[in-house]
């Protein structure tokens, strides 16, 4: 988690992210506290690797939809319990974010890239960077990746006997992605 950490802060300084890297970021922060829990639940209860290996790679995929979902809230218009545009004045690069500066062209990119790091405590100057990335498809593209890898994670449950156990697992994984705060 804490290279995860230390990843996403040396890349936020440049404003640089390819989408691969945002993977392992989250992959090695959000994902991997959930992977873990699952990996323990199933062999404290089974002993049995292949089934941990299953509910290691469910959590992570969970953990990473999880993850998405939250920063998709950042270009919501409900309140969500954290304010709308909050990353971008971090600096942190989400999904929507990376997605519109990798497909916008030169100038529009260097017109955002110089918002989020020169003006990015400015809330009308954030209000452009949002609009843009609603523009540019980059919400659209974070949700259908988000529910990619939601469908991944409920498709290793199905590989499970249907009971309560695994119900409720699906429960949760549907509240993550559909939850609206």
């Amino acid at each position: 988690m804490s290279e995860g950490e230390l990843l996403q802060i040396e890349k936020s300084r440049k404003l640089n992210l390819e989408e691969s890297i945002y993977f392992e970021i989250i992959r090695s922060k959000t994902a991997s506290l959930l992977s873990s829990a699952c990996a323990v639940g199933a062999y404290s209860t089974t002993k049995d690797q292949a089934v941990t290996e299953k509910m290691k790679l469910f959590g992570e995929k969970a953990g990473i939809a999880f993850q998405i979902k939250d920063d998709l809230f950042d270009y919501g218009k409900e309140n969500v319990g954290k304010p709308t545009g909050n990353d971008i004045k971090e600096k942190k690069l989400t999904l929507p974010l990376i997605y519109t500066l990798n497909t916008i062209d030169a100038k529009k990119r260097k017109s955002l890239i110089y918002i989020i790091k020169n003006e990015n405590k400015n809330p009308e100057k954030v209000k452009i960077v949002i609009d843009a990335v609603e523009a540019a498809g980059g919400i659209s593209y974070a949700t259908k990746k988000m529910i990619e890898y939601r469908d991944a994670a409920l498709e290793i449950l199905h590989s499970f006997d249907n009971n309560e156990t695994r119900h409720a697992l699906e429960q949760l994984v549907r509240y993550t992605t559909d939850r609206k705060y």
